[in-house]
């Protein structure tokens, strides 16, 4: 039986250190070794950016592609053989700057490959400029006055692209970033998993009120499907819906039993959820959903058992003498 060390290749893993990365890198292997993935079967796709050293770290197939491309790459792959398993590495810069046009018709055709979305809110791999999800002010090489900038929301926008499969997790809870993901592969078709991913050179404690113990349980919101929605030390807040609006309770004033059943197939509520962007955030899975896979309809629609030869004399042809 493999254990998360068999799935690490012979290169020397080289991120700074203290960086969030390694902790990804390592969930990342403890659940290729769980699923008992075969490694001459598995392919690891990145763009560019710190995240995408990745694929240089694991024992199986893998591509450093493009910036901002890997979603076409990974796409294409699945095409040509679509048992394959892909897993898709990128960045916020990488995904959602250059590769947004990509990362969001990844989404909406429902390919069958986990993208693993590494968020730190920061340019780190070119030291430090600010990202599409850098918050609005945010002070950066690039942006020493303060970013004027509204920041890009990875969980709306692959809502509003048609992801059918949508989580967030963090680097520095494990055992949660291991069930997410191995709940991303499990899934049949695209699958968002955003992650909160300290930079510690550049961005550093950008999301410590969700990471730290000691502030995790005021601002993290851990959703389990079919469970009310509730927080806090003593777990005694929830959450409920007035219309459409989130409003936060106390449950020493009703009953938990009143608040928010997390439903992970309500596109509605996983939207509100979604929007949640200040001091508290939902992390689980916002939502899945079941619909065909893009590989596999293709295949099932271009069923030919012609030659090579034939289809490239199909149409007009002609010979010269």
């Amino acid at each position: 039986m493999r254990t998360g060390k068999d799935y690490l290749s012979d290169q020397e893993v080289r991120w700074c250190p203290g960086c969030g990365d390694y902790s990804v890198l390592k969930q990342f292997t403890e659940v290729l070794a769980l699923i008992g993935a075969d490694p001459s079967q598995t392919v690891v796709i990145s763009g560019i950016g710190c995240a995408s050293r990745l694929p240089y770290y694991v024992h199986a197939y893998g591509m450093h592609s493009l910036h901002g491309r890997a979603p076409a790459v990974a796409t294409g792959i699945k095409l040509a053989n679509p048992s394959l398993d892909v897993w898709l590495i990128t960045g916020d810069g990488d995904a959602l700057s250059i590769g947004g046009n990509h990362l969001i018709h990844a989404l909406r055709r429902n390919v069958g490959v986990p993208i693993l979305l590494f968020n730190n809110e920061i340019y780190g791999l070119t030291k430090g400029q600010y990202s599409p999800t850098s918050r609005s002010g945010s002070v950066s090489k690039s942006t020493p006055l303060g970013s004027v900038d509204h920041p890009v929301n990875p969980q709306t926008l692959a809502l509003g692209a048609g992801a059918t499969f949508l989580a967030r997790s963090m680097d520095r809870h494990p055992a949660h970033l291991r069930e997410v993901l191995a709940a991303s592969k499990a899934h049949e078709g695209s699958a968002l998993v955003e992650i909160y991913q300290n930079c510690n050179v550049f961005h550093d404690g950008a999301f410590e009120q969700f990471t730290d113990k000691k502030s995790q349980s005021d601002h993290a919101i851990f959703l389990h499907h079919g469970e009310p929605i509730t927080f806090g030390a003593e777990l005694d807040r929830g959450l409920i819906l007035e219309g459409s609006q989130v409003k936060v309770v106390s449950l020493a004033e009703r009953s938990a039993s009143e608040c928010w059943i997390h439903d992970e197939r309500d596109p509605m509520k996983a939207y509100a959820l979604a929007r949640m962007t200040e001091d508290l955030r939902p992390f689980g899975i916002l939502y899945r959903e079941d619909r065909p896979v893009f590989e596999q309809q293709v295949h099932l629609a271009h069923k030919d058992t012609r030659s090579f030869e034939d289809v490239l004399a199909m149409g007009r042809t002609w010979t010269v003498s």
